[in-house]
């Protein structure tokens, strides 16, 4: 029996968790039989993943920002097109590490960009298409550059992570208002230890699925 494709997005700020949760959220629909694919934005095919070198390796030449908001919507348009799409329409549940609220609050929000121009761009690249659970991992700023400097050790800094802790401050209070405007959303208090921020997420797929959380462990969904 076919049964429609799960689009699920994580957002937050730098060192908030993601990529731990996506393998979290990966595991839960996995455990109940679901075919599940992992991507990160921008990225996800190879197109776009070439787009992503260009947006996160700093460069003699400065990205001018309009650059840098078009970049952004040309990878997430190939990426809907080429990646997210067939997931969809083959069943699979598709976890993304970032989608379109990254930039209406990275580019939005941070660098001040038009918001009208990014929705504009927005309903072109997502090609109709939304998803079912964007969940926001929230911590203070401050902790979360320390992560990720912390992830990062002695490598360099990608373009985004030389930015200031206000224009991160811009971008956490742009994530939680916009967190306020779309029932799509869950706010998970990332700064709590790594099992309760798991506690958190699979409370909220539970309740936002309840037929899937509802299929025993292990089990084949047709």
């Amino acid at each position: 029996m076919n049964h429609a494709g799960i689009f699920i997005t994580l957002e937050g700020v730098e060192g908030a968790g993601k990529s731990t949760a996506v393998a979290g959220v990966a595991a839960w629909f996995s455990q109940r039989g679901f075919e599940v694919e992992c991507s990160r934005e921008p990225g996800g095919t190879p197109v776009a993943e070439s787009i992503r070198q260009i947006l996160l390796t700093p460069a003699a030449e400065a990205l001018a920002e309009p650059a840098e908001l078009m970049l952004m919507f040309a990878a997430r348009a190939q990426h809907v097109a080429h990646r997210i799409k067939p997931a969809l329409a083959a069943g699979k549940v598709l976890i993304c590490d970032r989608f379109t609220d990254s930039s209406r609050a990275y580019q939005g929000a941070g660098r001040g960009m038009n918001r009208t121009f990014i929705e504009t761009l927005a309903k072109s690249a997502e090609q109709g298409l939304e998803p079912n659970l964007t969940l926001l991992l929230d911590l203070p700023v401050a902790e979360g550059l320390a992560r990720a400097a912390a992830r990062r050790g002695l490598s360099a800094h990608d373009r985004f992570e030389r930015e200031s802790a206000d224009f991160f401050e811009r971008i956490r209070a742009e994530f939680l208002h916009l967190a306020t405007l779309h029932p799509r959303f869950a706010v998970i208090k990332a700064a709590e230890p790594l099992a309760a921020v798991q506690a958190q997420i699979y409370t909220v797929l539970q309740a936002r699925f309840p037929l899937i959380a509802a299929v025993p462990m292990g089990a084949q969904h047709g």
